[in-house]
């Protein structure tokens, strides 16, 4: 389910000086250097500055951001070739129900940067495990690509495929004893034992039952989940307009420490 993924050498300015002082070792008496003339009024020509300065600027520009800021090697090591979005969401601990989240996008020449949040979020009950079982009331920890996504409401302009069907309807009352109603009127399907491409709704189980399914990004209710994650509804719905399948997007998940292996 976790899915898959790797400074220009500068010519110093005291580099160059020796390169010129080699040169002029051991030489008969070189002609004196012309006096240096004014450009005329009408040369509009760039003039080089000194090469110092050339290699300040180089050496000052900005280096892109290899990695998702949070992320270790092995966590980042998941993370597609071809991705350039990923929603990364950070809990405090392995046991916490809180966590945050952030998109960020990867451009060539600068690197991942924030594209939208920070934003809070619910997660399941228990915490966090990386060996996720149904009815362990824990969220998975890994990288899941985000491909499809659905819900009661209309489509707010989803990027994504989105199903909207009455079957996303969902009554009762939370942990909390918060009313689980409109939970499920937008949400994204995390490819977490689930067959990519189809409704969220879709119950196959590639792994098997016994390792759990349907977890999802959806409303926030007010208090834990069972395994998903939440966003407040202004937030999801952002989220989803944000989501271009175009880039691979995936969700990078967990708790801070196991995050920054």
């Amino acid at each position: 389910m976790s899915v898959r993924k790797g400074a220009p050498a500068l010519l110093g300015a005291g580099t160059l000086c020796a390169a010129l002082l080699l040169t002029g070792c051991g030489s008969p008496a070189a002609p004196p250097a012309p006096a240096p003339t004014t450009a005329s009024a009408g040369d509009a020509r760039p003039h080089p500055g000194p090469p110092d300065r050339a290699a300040a600027a180089l050496a000052s520009a900005p280096v892109p951001e290899t990695r998702l800021p949070g992320v270790g090697p092995v966590t980042h090591a998941a993370v597609p070739d071809g991705t350039s979005q990923a929603l990364v969401v950070t809990g405090a601990s392995s046991d916490s129900t809180r966590s945050t989240a952030t998109l960020y996008s990867r451009d060539p020449a600068t690197g991942w940067k924030p594209q939208a949040g920070p934003w809070p979020t619910h997660n399941a009950l228990r915490g966090w495990t990386a060996d996720h079982t149904a009815g362990d009331l824990r969220t998975p920890v890994g990288v899941f690509r985000l491909g499809d996504a659905g819900g009661r409401l209309p489509d707010p302009g989803a990027l994504l495929p989105y199903d909207q069907d009455e079957q996303f309807a969902i009554s009762g009352t939370g942990f909390a004893g918060e009313p689980l109603e409109g939970s499920f009127d937008h949400v994204i399907a995390i490819d977490y034992n689930r067959v990519p491409g189809r409704s969220p709704l879709d119950k196959e189980r590639p792994l098997g039952a016994e390792k759990g399914g349907g977890v999802w990004i959806h409303v926030d209710h007010g208090g834990p989940t069972q395994a998903c994650v939440t966003l407040e509804r202004e937030d999801l719905r952002e989220l989803l307009r944000a989501l271009d399948p175009v880039r691979e997007p995936v969700v990078v998940m967990g708790p801070a420490a196991e995050l920054a292996r």
